[in-house]
């Protein structure tokens, strides 16, 4: 009776779990065992007597043969069988014949004959195909996000997510950081970005914001003598939505005290690299070590602060060829210390007049006043400011640029930042047309030398380029008090493939500079004190040299999944309003929930 009774237990226990094995176990070495399966039924297909479900779950598919002579009771169930519905499935694995089997899948060479079909839950038509790779509209992905979720390329993102970012806690533990999680629920003092605001309950007419970053609390804790810290950070910033920008977003974020540039650079990229290595080895890596620029000469040579390197074509400053030229537009740039930039574009002669014309635009849309260009074709040069330049000037361009037939030669004239940036624009959109932009190789840098301010138009002052809490050089301390605008700071950005994908800094430990650097800003005593003074207060008791940088995870996820949205890479995003369209957010809350918090609704006075 005894081993009766445990016989029975074990068929109860096998009837009662929901799966022996995940949808991508099996193969030819399980023929003839008796599993139990569970998934969404990805497709069906009915041929008759026969009928063949696909069945899915995170981890692959199966093949299952329903068979009347088998087992007339399943497949009268699997004829009503949908799309998406729920399964539990029991049958005999066996080997496919040769001609059927599927090599596309890695249980290809196996299918399940089903002998009992439970269906767990069952499905309405779902609003678009998840078993069809082309996109939806992506309103409709959004809102119904957990059915994005089941299909193919949403999966893979968020689980390679997943693979990153335990791989990125694992190397920093490697190299001696303590993960310190940091608190949601801050005082607000602005960074440069707009805060989303948390009215306090229990203090009426106050508020907590949401972090833009964890900045102060890691510098904070480097005063904690933690040393070397990193944390999986969430962060968040209202501010409109971008392809690259959420309202809120993952970073991972370090610390380290008793560190220098060299020492912090060093550390990232050694993990970078590995990382790059590990997860993708299917893409080429440039360059090894990563090249460094400095602001000044990222700018002139790519016109950007955040270098596409993966192709050649950098800008050249020409002013020397050109401060003689009756052309105006350029003598009057160089004349009020401006200058004038080139890009020669390989492209033998492809670019229309309407594609030209585009081009242009764009320049216009980043500050250029337009777009000169020289084109150089069989029947000689094509521009129309040639009139205006000697056949010496156009020689010398030709010469200077490396031009050949077939190219074009693009100009801006204007202050450096202006005629650079602009030229950069259009240099990355040349490279679009012509497809020069490889997504299989990653081409990073680092860009160092940043000047420690910026001056803002809007505001008419100076403002922090990174934030007020990064380290001018050494060597230009004395300049805060005379020409701050020649600051240069401790910072460092790492590009990739045209992108920022972290930025950091030392940071200031000095509460002498640190004041300085507030007043600069514009900074009275009371606001530095209600803005910052626990900062101030915390580097009076011997706050250690100390600095850092941030990753954008989801930035650097989209690159390395290949994919235009960083909406593609989080599991549930806002869309580009900010709003979470499957659940509704943001909604009004309940008259009573307002009143308690201490706050009134004027929307209904606008």
């Amino acid at each position: 009776m005894k081993a009766k009774a445990l016989k029975w237990l074990r068929i109860k226990r096998f009837l009662q779990m929901y799966r022996t094995h995940s949808c991508n176990d099996l193969r030819p070495e399980h023929e003839g065992k008796t599993v139990t399966l569970s998934g969404w039924v990805h497709r069906r297909r009915d041929h008759g007597d026969l009928i063949f479900i696909d069945l899915r779950d995170r981890h692959g598919l199966t093949q299952l043969t329903i068979d009347p002579s088998v087992n007339q009771e399943a497949h009268r169930i699997a004829e009503e069988i949908r799309n998406e519905y729920v399964l539990k499935v029991t049958g005999i694995v066996s080997k496919r014949p040769t001609k059927q089997e599927n090599k596309s899948i890695q249980t290809g060479q196996i299918e399940v004959i089903v002998d009992h079909i439970q269906i767990l839950n069952r499905s309405k038509t779902p609003p678009f195909e998840i078993d069809n790779p082309k996109d939806a509209n992506e309103e409709i992905r959004l809102k119904y996000r957990y059915l994005d979720l089941r299909r193919e390329r949403m999966k893979n993102n968020i689980i390679f997510r997943h693979r990153f970012i335990k791989r990125t806690r694992d190397l920093f533990d490697e190299k001696g950081f303590v993960e310190v999680e940091t608190p949601i629920l801050l005082k607000g003092t602005p960074e440069g970005s707009r805060e989303f605001i948390v009215p306090a309950r229990l203090y009426p007419g106050t508020f907590y914001v949401l972090p833009q970053s964890p900045q102060q609390l890691k510098q904070l804790l480097m005063v904690g003598g933690m040393d070397r810290y990193f944390q999986i950070a969430r962060c968040f910033r209202d501010e409109d939505s971008r392809g690259d920008r959420q309202p809120e977003f993952t970073q991972l974020d370090m610390e380290m005290s008793f560190s220098s540039e060299e020492e912090i650079i060093s550390i990232n990229e050694d993990i970078l690299k590995t990382l790059f290595k590990e997860l993708c080895p299917e893409k080429e890596m440039l360059f090894d070590p990563f090249p460094r620029l400095s602001w000044h000469e990222a700018m002139s040579r790519f016109g950007s602060d955040k270098p596409d390197m993966r192709f050649d074509m950098e800008l050249k400053d020409v002013s020397d060829l050109l401060s003689g030229s009756e052309f105006q537009v350029f003598t009057r740039a160089i004349k009020e210390g401006g200058l004038v930039k080139a890009l020669c574009v390989p492209c033998e002669s492809k670019f229309s007049r309407k594609e030209i014309d585009e081009l242009t635009d764009t320049a216009k849309i980043y500050g250029a006043k337009g777009l000169a260009y020289i084109k150089l074709t069989d029947d000689g040069i094509i521009s129309p400011i040639s009139k205006f330049l000697s056949e010496k000037e156009i020689d010398s361009l030709i010469e200077r640029m490396n031009a050949k037939t077939g190219d074009i030669i693009f100009f801006t004239a204007d202050d450096f930042e202006t005629a650079c940036n602009a030229l950069g624009k259009v240099r990355i959109a040349c490279a679009d047309r012509l497809q020069m932009r490889d997504k299989n190789k990653l081409a990073c840098c680092w860009v160092i030398d940043f000047p420690l301010f910026e001056y803002s138009k809007e505001e008419g002052r100076l403002s922090s380029a990174h934030h007020p809490f990064t380290a001018p050089k050494d060597e230009h301390i004395d300049l805060l008090d005379s020409e701050p605008e020649k600051v240069l700071a401790k910072a460092y950005d790492i590009a990739m493939n045209g992108n920022e994908i972290g930025g950091g800094s030392i940071r200031i430990h000095s509460p002498e500079v640190q004041k300085k650097i507030f007043k600069v800003l514009g900074l009275n005593n009371d606001e530095i004190e209600r803005r910052f003074g626990h900062m101030l207060e915390a580097f009076s008791y011997g706050a250690p040299p100390h600095g850092g940088i941030a990753w954008g995870l989801d930035r650097i996820l989209m690159l390395l999944q290949d994919e235009e949205n960083i909406r593609e890479v989080i599991a549930f995003p806002k869309d580009s309003k900010a709003k979470d369209l499957m659940t509704g957010a943001p909604s009004p809350l309940p008259e009573e929930s307002v009143k308690e918090m201490h706050i009134r609704s004027i929307a209904d006075d606008i």
